[in-house]
């Protein structure tokens, strides 16, 4: 046997007499780095001219965020599953908080880079607590409404952000995207303190070589898709990833031979709705995060809309997000999650085509709006009940490894998306408007597009969000396969006949 073996999962023992208490605790604290992934992108021609940056430093102050929250996930899991997950939250929230003031005072560019790289390490000691914690304080067979609420604020956070940053920037000024994260902080230190409870702990040997090399690989890998499009994806882009992707394949191959217990145990995968669920959270993010780039740019340059009236359009989204996911997180509890994941994952792929093709000059907005319901109604059928599929069999001592996993996986579908979808944007639109640049619009206030080159603009977009949609069946197809959980697999004892 090289690596740990997970046993079944023990009978539940309740933690906390309140856990719905305990969830909204946690999701406070989660709603804010979620929010916090995307806030930034609205105010970006403001810190830009406050802060005297460039178009590079600018794209830094997202990118460093999300290496930061990236690498360390894994580690951070680990660390729920020995310290405990509570005072791991705890920590990673009073990190965030403080980095967020940090941000808010910055007054040069690389001040403002380097505080929102300590809000990354905050996001990522927070993350894996939360779904850890939802493990240990509900059963099986309430675990899908749980996270059907743990859902609706990842489905909808990623979404308010843009809107929330808008309104901020418009109102007070760039600072206080930042600044809001206090107030939201200190009461979610409360909240934890008073509400989640503390759990029993793994006292597990840490695996040193295991983080050195998931550092090292995800660092290389992440940073060089993330900043390919900036550097015209150079040799030495490709060779970075090359490097990062061997490093993570060494990093597999001593986890697998590791004899104490490796930062991953590779047993993890053994069951298959946890590796299904880690193959679909994967499309989510790589077409939640890349789709939302070319739309963005369709309904500001072409649509000729403000920031925030441009997020404003995704205001029905999230809102049916937010209605359906806790119902759908109940009959989770009770259908095969196949049905619930292929069919949301399916109606959110439709979703995105249908918006490719009527990405026109043309189209009424009203008319863009019918498939963003449908988005809306699908991600309640993807976000909490992959989650839910993923952890619902795991054993409470390694909850926040598993966790760690799901959500590293989740990020580099999303910075992954976001490079593709990006780079196949700019390819179509040196095919639709050749000779045309948009770096006369980088960095400054968008502005309307001239009619002669919207129709091509418009057909490059649309043409970009096939991707996303293509890789989001990719991801149905993979959800077929999931299998009925534990719970719902209890023989039913018929009654004796006379």
């Amino acid at each position: 046997m090289t690596d740990m073996t997970v046993p079944a999962p023990p009978t539940f023992k309740p933690v906390t007499d309140r856990p719905w208490a305990g969830l909204l605790a946690l999701c406070v604290g989660f709603f804010m780095i979620l929010v916090d992934m995307s806030i930034v992108a609205v105010a970006q021609p403001q810190i830009m001219e406050a802060l005297g940056a460039g178009v590079n430093g600018i794209v830094w102050v997202t990118s460093a965020y999300l290496l930061t929250y990236a690498v360390p996930l894994l580690i951070a899991g680990r660390l729920g599953d020995k310290y405990g997950p509570k005072t791991i939250y705890q920590i990673g929230l009073v990190v965030f908080t403080l980095a967020s003031i940090w941000c808010g005072f910055s007054d040069s560019i690389g001040e403002l880079i380097a505080a929102r790289a300590v809000q990354g390490v905050g996001a990522a000691l927070i993350t894996p607590q939360t779904m850890a914690l939802v493990t240990r304080m509900f059963p099986p067979e309430r675990r899908g409404a749980a996270m059907g609420v743990w859902g609706t604020v990842a489905g909808v956070a990623t979404l308010i952000g843009p809107l929330l940053g808008g309104i901020l920037t418009d109102a007070f000024g760039w600072e206080w995207i930042f600044f809001i994260n206090v107030p939201v902080g200190l009461v979610g230190l409360v909240l934890a303190a008073v509400l989640v409870p503390r759990v029993e702990t793994h006292d597990h040997r840490f695996d040193w070589v295991g983080v050195v090399l998931s550092g090292i690989g995800l660092t290389a890998l992440v940073f060089g898709i993330q900043e390919g499009q900036t550097y015209d994806w150079a040799g030495w882009i490709w060779g970075l990833v090359a490097a990062g992707a061997v490093v993570l394949v060494l990093f597999v191959v001593w986890e697998a031979r590791t004899r104490t217990e490796p930062l991953v145990p590779l047993s993890l995968f053994r069951d298959r709705n946890f590796s299904l669920s880690n193959v679909g959270i994967a499309t989510v993010g790589f077409a939640v995060s890349g789709t939302m780039i070319p739309l963005m740019f369709f309904l500001q340059f072409v649509g000729g809309m403000t920031p925030t009236r441009s997020a404003l359009m995704m205001v029905p989204m999230a809102v049916l997000t937010g209605v359906c996911a806790p119902i759908v997180g109940r009959i989770l509890d009770r259908v095969h999650p196949r049905n619930v994941v292929a069919t949301g994952l399916v109606g959110y792929a439709v979703a995105t085509g249908a918006l490719a093709v009527l990405l026109t000059p043309t189209t009424p907005v009203w008319l863009l709006l019918i498939p963003t319901y449908l988005m809306g109604l699908s991600s309640a059928g993807i976000w909490a009940p992959l989650a839910a599929t993923a952890t619902r069999n795991l054993p409470w001592f390694v909850a926040g490894a598993g966790s760690g996993v799901y959500n590293t996986t989740r990020v580099i579908g999303s910075v992954v998306g976001t490079a593709a979808i990006g780079s196949l944007m700019m390819t179509r639109l040196a095919v639709e408007l050749p000779g045309v640049q948009m770096a006369a619009h980088e960095g400054s206030r968008v502005s309307r597009l001239p009619e002669p080159v919207r129709d091509g603009f418009a057909a490059a977009m649309g043409q970009s969000l096939y991707l996303g949609a293509a890789v989001l069946a990719l991801g149905a197809v993979a959800a077929l396969f999931l299998v009925r959980p534990e719970h719902q697999s209890v023989p039913v004892i018929a009654p004796e006949m006379d």
